[in-house]
């Protein structure tokens, strides 16, 4: 290996690295929602340069957790109710297609792993806490997707899901009505996976799930 190889690929460790601390500290609420996004800052924080730092925001950006605002610069990304459902919307077609998909290859044990994650969601209702419930849910869902045929897809859901992880920590912290109702959607669901529902069926079912998510945030913003 040349020496401008061993250059590139340690450049590359050092920007891969960079990208994996900012995005952890912003999925973790370290770096909030507005928080300024300033190299020299950044590089006194972390130990690392600003040339694999500013590689990092970059690929943050396009990832939609940082924005570059004129005369502030970059920030962590703000978002608002409009960009949570529209988020919720794209996520609920991803999940009915990769829940479709994923169905198929589910046997009983699967299916039983599925439902013991489902009862703990059931059993959460009675002393309700939201960040708690919330995690159980990305839990379950991801239970099925671990099924799921298409690698690629499954990125893109993990994607979709921490960007929403970011906008807002608990969905059902805002609809708290929204969570026993998501138990019995799930109950539904696992029925139709369980009886070698159609596909089509499986994924409206599992898309509709995701929109009344979606519906019910905008409907409590709309509340009087």
């Amino acid at each position: 290996m040349s020496v401008t190889q061993k250059q590139a690929r340690a450049k590359g460790s050092k920007a891969e690295v960079s990208y994996e601390l900012l995005r952890s500290r912003i999925l973790d609420g370290t770096y909030g929602p507005g928080y300024r996004l300033v190299l020299s800052q950044l590089a006194r924080e972390t130990g690392v340069s600003t040339i694999p730092l500013r590689e990092a925001l970059r690929r943050l950006q396009s990832d939609g957790l940082v924005e570059v605002v004129r005369n502030i610069g970059a920030r962590v990304a703000v978002f608002d109710a409009a960009q949570v459902e529209h988020a919720l919307q794209v996520l609920a077609r991803l999940e009915g297609y990769a829940t479709a998909i994923s169905a198929p290859h589910m046997t009983e044990a699967d299916l039983a792993h599925a439902r013991t994650i489902n009862d703990r969601m059931t059993t959460a209702l009675e002393d309700f806490d939201p960040a708690s419930f919330t995690a159980l849910n990305r839990e379950f869902h991801f239970s099925l997707y671990a099924h799921c045929p298409d690698a690629h897809l499954v990125s893109l859901l993990e994607a979709e899901w921490a960007r929403l992880d970011h906008m807002r920590r608990s969905t059902f912290s805002h609809v708290p009505g929204r969570a026993r109702r998501s138990v019995a959607e799930h109950e539904r669901l696992l029925e139709l996976i369980a009886t070698r529902a159609p596909a089509e069926e499986i994924e409206r079912a599992a898309c509709a799930h995701k929109v009344a998510t979606a519906d019910a945030l905008r409907q409590s913003q709309t509340a009087p």
